[in-house]
């Protein structure tokens, strides 16, 4: 069995037995159960005789957590304290200094003057698993409510508090702003403003994997020159996650440490309903929906929003795209901008589902104005838009940009473009040129108008109609109503007349 055992290292237990001489019977039930309930798998890479990665970062969080004092060494106090949560019993002095010795024996690094370091830390744990010992490892992460993935178990979320309704949305609270702040200077070692990759990695270091790793996260944000993340681009990643997957968000924030009640660090915003009866909207971050056929320079437009460099190079946006950013209004006044770009042929997925537009608290239709073709079929993709608003309720605010003004307009664009705009009841299109980086301040007009989720919506001919329709109706039946309370009131006072000439004969 040896051979096999070094060939195949997943190879846990080999045992002989025999049922007809009742010999080992109980060791292989007990190697078994074992297999399940302590399987070395996703703890220990066998090949290379060391510690998993995602094992790894679930003992480096649990280090940070019983070092509460945050000198990066557990003490002979919060050793016995981590001792007592996890097993029930108390370590002996000497037993804590003969801990001490078998790793100092192994790693100097693993204990200093304050005594036991993360390398000695996870240098235990190593231990135990290469001695068999796999209970002990896994009775200190399920303590600390990680599941066989090695992940935080889902009742440790608080998935019901991101509970909505589909117009509402989801944001980060004031309170996990200034920790996320806090956060952001604890591992911006030299002050820079530029948050590393390496070092974003780091904030992460305590989670199974950076959330940012992959898309929509991924190249979402402004980069700085040197590659890094502002804080404002920091903060923004965080809203965006918030936004689109707040169980995801919170998850993160208590794998990195946030303190308290984790369902306090996220709010959820009023119904957009609501605010467009209200007139107005307390949201901070607002996603936009950016429309438009291909070659339009929607893209550009959305790599201009994230500080990128104008290229003529013509590359097609295949998936929903997200790119987010902090605007800053007059006054000093910050909110985040969530631009999700829309591929042309993903448009018609899009509207065949009911609530689609239930997120989107601004629409932009992107076309080239040098192309007749491309204007016409942004205001087809537009009256589709609003058409769908009409139909569910929820409609959003739209605006129109003219992408490259650099460029000669096509004849009729001027005719053409008045006359959408009116009939529709929005503004006139907003030229831009990305290629001059000329952008007639299309940031700021964009959360301008969603912040008055009530005005710059466009009407189709099909919902005039309807709204005329709805309002014969109503004058009809109020008609029908003030006729019907005439009859009745005509009908008393006739009941009044005839008993009194009854009273009197």
């Amino acid at each position: 069995m040896s051979p096999i055992m070094q060939q195949f290292r997943e190879i846990e237990t080999c045992i002989e037995c025999s049922a007809y001489k009742h010999i080992q019977i109980p060791e292989v039930f007990y190697y078994a159960q074992k297999a399940v309930l302590h399987p070395t798998g996703p703890l220990f890479d066998q090949e290379s005789q060391t510690l998993k990665p995602r094992c790894v970062r679930a003992l480096k969080r649990i280090f940070i957590l019983c070092d509460h004092d945050r000198d990066g060494a557990l003490s002979d106090a919060e050793l016995n304290d981590f001792q007592v949560k996890c097993f029930n019993a108390p370590l002996q002095p000497s037993e804590v200094v003969g801990v001490k010795r078998v790793v100092q024996d192994k790693m100097v690094e693993g204990v200093n003057e304050r005594g036991l370091t993360l390398t000695g830390f996870l240098f235990l744990h190593a231990l135990f698993i290469e001695k068999g010992r796999l209970e002990t490892t896994w009775t200190v992460l399920r303590k600390f409510g990680y599941n066989n993935d090695i992940k935080l178990s889902d009742d440790l979320i608080p998935h019901s508090s991101v509970k909505r309704a589909p117009d509402q949305s989801v944001e980060l609270t004031n309170e996990a702003i200034e920790y996320l702040r806090g956060i952001y200077e604890l591992f911006d070692g030299d002050l820079d403003n530029n948050l590393r990759p390496v070092e974003v990695e780091d904030v992460f270091s305590t989670a199974p994997n950076s959330p940012w790793n992959d898309v929509p996260y991924k190249d979402a944000a402004e980069k700085t020159a040197l590659g890094g993340l502002s804080l404002d681009a920091f903060l923004s990643e965080w809203a965006l996650m918030t936004l689109l997957d707040p169980a995801r968000s919170l998850e993160n924030l208590i794998y990195i440490g946030y303190p308290g009640d984790p369902s306090s660090a996220i709010r959820v915003t009023k119904r957009r309903r609501l605010d467009r009866k209200k007139q107005q909207s307390e949201r901070n971050v607002f996603q936009c929906f950016v429309f438009g056929p291909a070659k339009s320079g929607k893209s550009v437009l959305i790599n201009s929003f994230l500080g990128r460099p104008y290229s003529d190079m013509y590359s097609p946006t295949v998936d929903d795209r997200y790119a987010v950013n902090v605007v800053e209004l007059p006054g000093g006044i910050k909110k985040t901008l969530v631009l999700r770009e829309i591929p042309e042929d993903g448009v018609a997925k899009l509207l065949s589902s009911k609530d689609s537009l239930a997120v989107c608290d601004i629409a932009v239709f992107v076309h080239d104005s040098s192309d007749e073709s491309s204007w016409k079929r942004a205001t087809e993709l537009l009256v589709d838009v609003a058409g769908h608003g009409e139909d569910t309720g929820y409609e959003v605010p739209c605006l129109i940009v003219a992408a490259k003004d650099d460029l000669d307009p096509f004849p009729t664009a001027i005719q053409d473009s008045t006359r959408v705009s009116q009939d529709m009841g929005i503004e006139a299109p907003i030229p831009i040129s990305s290629k001059l980086s000329d952008f007639n301040n299309i940031f700021r007009r964009i959360v301008n108008a969603a912040e008055p989720p009530h005005l710059s919506i466009p009407e189709t001919e099909a919902g005039r109609s309807r709204k005329q329709y709805h309002r014969l109706i109503n004058r009809s039946l109020m008609f029908v109503s003030v006729g019907a309370a005439v009859a009745i009131v005509g009908l008393a006072a006739y009941r009044v007349y005839a008993a009194r000439k009854n009273a009197s004969n």
